[in-house]
């Protein structure tokens, strides 16, 4: 697969080099003199501009492309570009720099595909790091949704008790399921929890804090009961 990459940033590196890893070709765009000379003595193919002018953006092919992703520091340019590749067809994944602005993109830029907010991710991993125990947040889905996975406890009140017989909140739902020494999979209502299971719940953060009661025990470490 083919893609296009916009900024040489952190974020844009990172997914060139994984990209490249699996197998894809990939283009960057960046403006910076010096990352570009850099990035081509690691052999990467580059391309010297600002992918938010027309002819720049329109000289990389679209219409050979997979996917074009804006992850350069500035939302103008990600905005800019992500108009382009949505008119050619492409797959598009825009940048925000922080919540708000994430919220809005998500909800009125119908022709964009997916957003991302990368401080959110690595924010995600410091508090997992941080709080340690049997919650760990695995992603935020929108700022008032989480996924988490919970380990049930000696304490767990319902440890013993199958799946079917979890009562979650209204606002809360299991995904998966694993038993200690094995792998998550889709949850089995009949399955029996015991003292290592994991489960993976998708949740309200309204309701975390009873979630984690229910299926934890409130011994372990407090859930994060607010987005990154």
């Amino acid at each position: 697969m083919r893609f296009v990459i916009v900024g040489a940033g952190r974020v844009g590196m990172r997914t060139a080099r994984v990209l490249r890893e699996e197998g894809h070709e990939t283009v960057i765009v960046e403006p910076n003199e010096t990352k570009v000379n850099r990035l081509e003595d690691e052999g990467f193919e580059v391309v010297h501009g600002d992918a938010s002018e027309e002819e720049t953006l329109l000289a990389q092919d679209l219409g050979g492309a997979d996917g074009v992703a804006a992850l350069s520091g500035d939302l103008l340019v990600n905005v800019v570009v992500c108009m382009m590749a949505s008119a050619h067809d492409c797959r598009t994944v825009m940048r925000v720099d922080d919540d708000y602005r994430e919220y809005v993109v998500t909800k009125y830029a119908s022709d964009v595909d997916e957003v991302i907010y990368p401080e959110r991710l690595g924010a995600i991993a410091a508090k997992n790091a941080l709080v340690g125990g049997n919650v760990r947040a695995v992603a935020d889905v929108a700022q008032n949704i989480q996924l988490v996975q919970l380990t049930v406890t000696t304490d767990s009140p319902m440890k013993g008790y199958s799946l079917s017989e979890i009562e979650l909140p209204a606002d809360a739902r299991i995904l998966a399921f694993g038993k200690a020494d094995g792998q998550l999979t889709l949850p089995d209502p009949d399955r029996w929890m015991e003292a290592g299971d994991r489960l993976v719940v998708i949740a309200d953060f309204a309701v975390l804090e009873d979630v984690q009661r229910i299926i934890v025990g409130d011994r372990s470490p407090a859930a994060v009961t607010g987005g990154a």
